[in-house]
């Protein structure tokens, strides 16, 4: 049998299209570089001093991991060295990463990232991520500014996420479809096991974080008690599957059939995750995989984002899933509509 690696994938991919010049392409393979490293690091965290807390606070007002900060690092030094990215927004970091170094300092494009989500599930040896967004800047002279980086979700050029679990794949869209690559850890390569990701017909998941139940609009609450009708004609009740890990709900619910709902609540209208590094890849993804993602009443990819750190709130599954949670959001909760 004949396997297809992410190099190889990437290099035939990109003599499809005359007008690549390689700088993405070689960027996509600094991440899988990187995405290597943390691997290492996860599988071994039981045995090595990388579990537990850092010491410090992120931007978000959460403490970092050991892992959290190693993930980080590993990201930020293989895209350095690259040299394809200029500048980039990370969870982890209050204002952007400028990378001024001669070979970045020109390169085309800029990188948000969530470089290990779900790290609160590390020391429970459940499937955690890492999350990606690629756009291409918009100044052409000097450093790299944060204008690169608030541009709504449309105007991605690359997205996808790193799973580390069972076995830990990369899956990423440049916009013509999603496919995912198992690491075989015997030779250290990603390879190609999931081409042309779909969501399947049958899709009977919904994941949410109940505990929250009571303080979730209207509109959220009416759609879980759909989910949980019984109704041959649609395959109802749904199964409820909720990790607590993004990636790893994301994941499962492409492959398996489902959606993924993390509402605003009454005392946080925008909900918990960010826009620019955890919603708008997970949208673009779920887009190219034949879904849709919205914030209860818009497309995901289209909101303008304000900060670097902008939080939104996001519904993003199979369309005719995410069509009906967002005709009872605007049926029940209006209030929650975006100004």
């Amino acid at each position: 049998m004949k396997f297809k690696t992410l190099t190889e994938f990437i290099i035939e991919k990109q003599a499809e299209y005359p007008q690549a010049s390689g700088e993405l392409s070689r960027l996509l393979s600094d991440i899988g570089i990187a995405a290597k490293f943390v691997n290492r690091e996860v599988n071994r965290a039981g045995l090595g001093d990388v579990m537990g807390y850092a010491g410090e606070v992120n931007v978000q007002g959460e403490e970092q991991k050991k892992l959290d900060v190693y993930a980080n690092d590993q990201f930020i030094a293989a895209l350095k060295s690259g040299g394809q990215c200029c500048a980039i927004g990370s969870e982890e970091n209050e204002e952007i990463i400028i990378l001024d170094n001669d070979v970045s300092r020109h390169g085309k494009y800029v990188v948000a990232m969530d470089p290990l989500d779900g790290s609160s599930n590390i020391e429970s040896n459940v499937s955690i991520g890492t999350l990606f967004s690629i756009y291409r800047r918009r100044t052409v002279r000097g450093n790299a500014q944060l204008e690169d980086f608030l541009q709504p979700g449309r105007n991605l050029v690359a997205a996808g996420y790193v799973i580390y679990g069972s076995s830990t794949m990369l899956v990423y869209t440049t916009g013509y479809g999603v496919n995912g690559f198992t690491l075989d850890p015997s030779v250290g390569l990603f390879i190609l096991s999931h081409p042309d990701m779909k969501y399947p017909e049958k899709c009977n998941i919904y994941s949410i974080n109940e505990a929250n139940y009571f303080s979730f609009p209207e509109g959220v609450r009416k759609y879980i008690h759909y989910c949980q009708e019984e109704d041959a004609a649609t395959n109802r009740p749904y199964s409820t599957r909720y990790i607590g890990s993004m990636v790893a709900d994301i994941h499962r619910n492409i492959i398996r059939g489902g959606i993924f709902l993390y509402p605003g609540t009454t005392k946080s209208k925008k909900g918990k995750l960010r826009l620019l590094y955890e919603c708008c890849p997970v949208a673009f993804l779920a887009e190219q995989a034949g879904g849709k993602a919205s914030d209860g009443f818009r497309r995901i990819l289209d909101i303008q984002p304000a900060m670097l750190h902008e939080r939104s709130p996001i519904f993003v599954g199979p369309v005719k899933m995410v069509e009906q949670a967002e005709n009872l959001m605007r049926l029940y909760s209006s209030e929650f509509k975006p100004d």
